[in-house]
């Protein structure tokens, strides 16, 4: 029988063994965490599956969430194929939701297949660009009335505010 009494010692080892997964740590300073995220990101946006599912791999041996990647895929998505192919935002949240579901170690097969698709895809930031550009328009005061024949005409007079009917 072992003694109770004695103060018990819980390092990384016994810990990672208590849940038989690895504790995410790149390196020291966390800055690894965004290096290969990042290096994923631009193998994905440089069409480069190879390296994607390299970096990918890396995180997983790390111990990163997969659900974070999966976020990251979809955000990806958006930013940097758009509608250069539409179903790329489609892949990608069926991807982000299957992770949810699924976890790991299956979730590994769903990631790679996502970021393969990403990475092979066209690419275009045009949606990006375009809600970055009318922003500052917003934000700077540039705003103009809803003009009469967009307005909702349930919620909104149908004349032009002078009374005439439009």
């Amino acid at each position: 029988s072992s003694d109770a009494s004695g103060p018990i010692t819980i390092d990384r080892a016994v810990a990672e063994d208590s849940i038989q997964e690895k504790a995410a740590v790149y390196d020291g300073t966390g800055d690894e965490h965004y290096d290969v995220i990042s290096a994923m990101i631009k193998s994905v946006r440089g069409g480069d599956p190879d390296a994607a599912i390299y970096w990918i791999a890396r995180m997983l041996d790390a111990g990163e969430d997969p659900r974070y990647i999966a976020r990251r895929l979809a955000i990806l998505a958006s930013e940097d194929i758009g509608n250069a192919d539409p179903r790329a935002i489609v892949i990608a949240d069926s991807c982000w939701s299957l992770v949810e579901r699924s976890g790991m170690p299956e979730a590994r097969i769903t990631l790679a297949q996502c970021a393969i698709y990403l990475a092979l895809a066209p690419k275009s930031n045009a949606s990006y660009l375009a809600i970055d550009a009318a922003l500052p328009d917003v934000r700077t005061g540039r705003t103009v009335p809803v003009p009469v024949s967009l307005r909702d005409p349930n919620s909104s007079p149908l004349d032009g505010g002078d009374g005439a009917s439009v």
